[in-house]
């Protein structure tokens, strides 16, 4: 990878239809993002039987040695791309993360799974933060969080085919055939992506040409940190990832031991209600927060922190339902509401960050949301199930549910942080203004 150099270029230099372009293979590079993140959820009851694994060793499979590698390898290899080609940087994780997905089908015992789950958390830790960079120099800030927003949309779609996909292959073929098929066509993808996407100026959307420089990471810490908006929202977006994750994370089993269903059934009924619904909300929440911004700044934080606050109430009904159909139903509200957030939360981070931090942003971003939530949110909902079944004599069926119930009331502190980053924003923004001119 060269390090790459500034030149003067028309803004004409990339067409509507190319721009369009980047952004659908993006999407699809995140869609396979999330399909090898998601898969685990769905097949974890059956890898728990044979494996013969605890709740807690299950949720660290999904928190713990995903989270940690995939939250603190993002700040490096954000370093990376803001110097170089953000491009490779994609391309070679995403060759990383489909090899380490196919492997996982091959895991004989707990340690065997947790190295490649390892693998996977690696190689997606180069996925996100360079995307968003990309992005960010190809759309405007006018039409930023709408394009992050249809970005995110890889997180609910590949949710849909990670569920579908893996709950039916598991159904006929056995969960360790569901990994190989949904890991090697991520390599193909690489090559096409490494073939037909381009890498911009830095600062092309907004017709800047600064000098690609190295910024220390301390530097951008300082700098992002020194903005109250970004404390609050990135706390607000963690504790949305304590409950998203481990909800995601446990949802299967919890339909599985509560209403006894298939993983076919489950991965069918979960990848449509969190493909349609969570599309719908990830989409609308960064078109809402464009249009609703023109008029006041305030709304890129208030869309996310009202659908959390509405969440709450609609997360205890899905849990405590006893008929199948209102447990779905009411499951469906909160995917809608809580994916709001997406388009608004890392628009304004690529807005407030300088452009020679936007990459290393995204990363800090990434590792406060994936420490809270992906190292404990499925983890803690474990550890709380266990801990009920031995302590309380509880079984699987309700020590998981009330763990689940605990968990979704954190929602509360996703809304007061997105409500506190609205009062500072329209501040925050005009001084990051001033640090670009």
């Amino acid at each position: 990878m060269a390090q790459e150099t500034q030149e003067e270029i028309p803004q004409s230099l990339y067409s509507t239809e190319y721009r369009r372009y980047i952004l659908g293979v993006l999407v699809v590079v995140y869609v396979f993002n999330f399909i090898d993140r998601q898969i685990l959820a769905i097949l974890a009851p059956s890898i728990k039987l044979d494996l013969l694994l605890s709740d807690t060793e299950i949720g660290a499979l999904s928190g713990v040695a995903f989270g940690i590698f995939y939250a603190t390898l993002g700040i490096p290899i954000a370093r990376l791309a803001d110097r170089y080609s953000r491009v490779n940087i994609i391309s070679i994780c995403l060759v990383i993360w489909s090899l380490m997905t196919a492997v996982s089908g091959m895991a004989l015992q707990f340690w065997h799974l947790l190295i490649a789950r390892i693998g996977v958390g690696i190689g997606e830790a180069g996925g996100s933060p360079p995307s968003h960079s990309l992005l960010a120099d190809y759309f405007a800030p006018r039409e930023r969080a709408t394009a992050l927003g249809i970005y995110s949309l890889g997180i609910p779609v590949g949710i849909l085919f990670g569920n579908l996909a893996g709950g039916w292959i598991n159904e006929f073929f056995g969960w360790r055939y569901a990994f190989f098929v949904v890991g090697v066509p991520g390599i193909i993808l690489a090559i096409i992506l490494k073939l037909t996407v381009k890498e911009p100026p830095r600062g092309y959307s907004e017709g800047m040409k600064p000098e690609v420089t190295s910024v220390p990471f301390t530097d951008v810490l300082k700098t992002m940190w020194s903005f109250p908006s970004f404390r609050y929202l990135s706390i607000g977006a963690g504790a949305q990832a304590f409950v998203g994750y481990g909800s995601i994370a446990w949802m299967p089993s919890f339909l599985m031991r509560t209403h006894d269903l298939s993983s076919g059934e489950v991965g069918t009924a979960l990848g449509l209600i969190i493909g349609i619904f969570g599309g719908l909300g990830t989409f609308l929440g960064g078109f809402t927060g464009d249009r609703l911004g023109k008029r006041d700044v305030r709304w890129y934080m208030l869309v996310p922190a009202i659908g959390f606050l509405v969440s709450v109430p609609f997360g205890i009904a899905t849990l405590t339902a006893d008929k199948l159909v209102l447990v779905l139903a009411f499951y469906s509200i909160p995917a809608f509401l809580v994916n709001l957030y997406t388009g608004p939360t890392f628009g304004m981070t690529q807005s407030l960050a300088p452009l020679a931090m936007r990459a290393s942003a995204s990363a800090l971003l990434l590792f406060i949301i994936n420490i809270i939530g992906l190292v404990f949110g499925p983890t803690t909902i474990g550890i709380i199930s266990d801990l009920l079944q031995g302590s309380m004599q509880m079984n699987d069926v309700d020590s998981l549910k009330y763990a689940m119930l605990a968990c979704n009331l954190v929602y509360l502190v996703a809304f007061l942080s997105f409500a506190l980053a609205s009062k500072h924003l329209k501040e925050d923004l005009a001084r990051s203004a001033e640090m670009n001119n």
